[in-house]
């Protein structure tokens, strides 16, 4: 039974350091902002999810008590990471002229991610 979850809680470490690597290689190497969003958002949060897990693990079955810090940080990432690249985008976006022409037409008074403030109605 410890070999069954010695060869989990290995297996969760490598996949962890697999996801960390291409994240951070897919931070380094893409060519623009919004591609670069990808390798800490996805990746990355995986990986860290994947090492905590097997943390979580290696402590319950070595000392016998559930430590609930490693759950928590991985909620954290997993709630906090779309956020931080959603803003992320949206200011890259604003600050680029020529992202904000490539956008297509929101087919609604309002633009994309409230690029453009509503149109006032016509009426009374």
């Amino acid at each position: 039974m410890a070999f069954v979850v010695e060869l989990i809680i290995s297996a969760l470490l490598v996949i962890g350091a697999f996801f960390l690597l291409v994240g951070s290689l897919g931070l380094a190497k893409l060519p623009d902002t919004m591609r670069r969003l990808h390798g800490p958002t996805k990746a990355t949060t995986l990986g860290i999810g994947s090492l905590l897990i097997a943390s979580m693990l290696y402590f319950f079955t070595q000392h016998g008590q559930l430590s609930i810090h490693e759950l928590l940080i991985t909620l954290f990432l997993f709630l906090t990471a779309p956020i931080s690249a959603n803003m992320i985008a949206k200011a890259h976006i604003l600050r680029s002229a020529r992202e904000r022409g490539a956008i297509t037409p929101a087919g609604t008074d309002t633009g994309w991610a409230t690029l453009q403030p509503p149109r006032p109605s016509k009426g009374p």
